[in-house]
């Protein structure tokens, strides 16, 4: 795990000694957007975009299961990188990368600006014409692919409505801070007082969604949505991974009867398993995160069944 300076790439660990032993992650760096009123460089065209993306990362994950939702496979073509992230950080084995062969994620972030500093992270959409990264940011690349591919080869409903944006947009800052990212602030902090202040987050967090699922299907309603697949990705992860491995170990999803039955719905959408690979996902958190665990040795368990009947069956749009 590392990070370029003035496009030059170090290994380097998180920096936590300024922040009391707080993780805090640094935002994205490329914000550009995919427009078809000519209001960017970027217009939405089949073939001119790549992503490059990981099983293993949950930002990722998004990009993933959107492409795969939104049938975009034959319009934007991808590239998945090794699930381990060393001393070079994300890597993709020979031929993986057909757009520029790289080896490296770092090289595609020195093609695009050969002075960056910053993280070098995935999910990136590159954009073949103009030869650069657009969007580095995974709850913008989202957002695109939900809607700027409509009429040249995406299909499906729009999980961005916007009538339905303001309640998104809150329920998405209430699961980023307190469950996407809270549980790599608890995983990655390097105090105790930081580590319980980001536990309590996310189990106080878990437990109102709870509730909230107990009254309705899904996030915002009856209808799966946008904020629906950020949360997915946390919890199809939690129990395999941040449970043991970022310490946040009061419950797993399948104690909680709600939680449990909608990330098996969610799973059982057509298009999303294919997404979920637990071997990558286990490979990469065990195995990349040497400063939490120092030998690198990958759990066998726990065996989870995503496909078990999941017991929520009222009408809703599920895609």
């Amino acid at each position: 795990m590392g990070l370029l300076v003035d496009g030059v790439w170090r290994d380097t660990w998180y920096d936590t000694e300024k922040s009391g032993g707080r993780f805090e992650r640094a935002p994205s760096a490329f914000r550009d957007w995919i427009s078809s009123d000519g209001s960017t460089d970027f217009a939405p065209e089949a073939g001119r975009y790549h992503l490059y993306a990981q099983y293993a990362c949950p930002w990722s994950h998004r990009a993933l299961i959107f492409r795969a939702l939104k049938k975009l496979d034959d319009v934007i073509s991808v590239s998945i990188a090794e699930p381990l992230m060393l001393e070079n950080g994300w890597e993709f084995s020979p031929g993986a990368d057909p757009v520029h062969g790289a080896r490296y994620l770092h090289d595609i972030y020195r093609l695009a600006d050969p002075t960056y500093s910053g993280r070098v992270t995935i999910p990136v959409l590159w954009d073949r014409v103009t030869d650069t990264i657009v969007n580095n940011e995974s709850a913008e690349i989202i957002r695109m692919f939900n809607s700027a591919f409509d009429g040249i080869g995406a299909e499906g409903p729009d999980y961005s409505p916007p009538s339905l944006m303001d309640e998104i947009d809150e329920i998405n800052a209430f699961v980023y801070a307190n469950i996407n990212n809270g549980v790599y602030r608890a995983g990655f902090a390097t105090s105790q007082d930081a580590y319980e202040e980001a536990f309590d987050a996310v189990f106080d967090a878990l437990d109102r969604l709870e509730a909230r699922l107990a009254r309705q299907r899904y996030l915002i309603g009856d209808r799966v949505t946008e904020a629906d697949w950020r949360l997915f990705v946390t919890l199809v992860r939690f129990d395999a991974v941040y449970y043991g491995h970022f310490k946040c170990n009061r419950r797993r999803i399948v104690d909680y009867r709600n939680l449990w039955g909608y990330v098996r719905e969610l799973y059982q959408v057509p298009g999303v398993a294919a997404t979920v690979r637990m071997d990558h996902i286990k490979q990469h958190y065990y195995g990349s995160h040497r400063t939490i665990n120092p030998t690198g040795i990958v759990p066998k368990g726990p065996d989870i069944d995503f496909t078990t009947p999941h017991g929520r069956n009222s009408p809703a749009i599920i895609a």
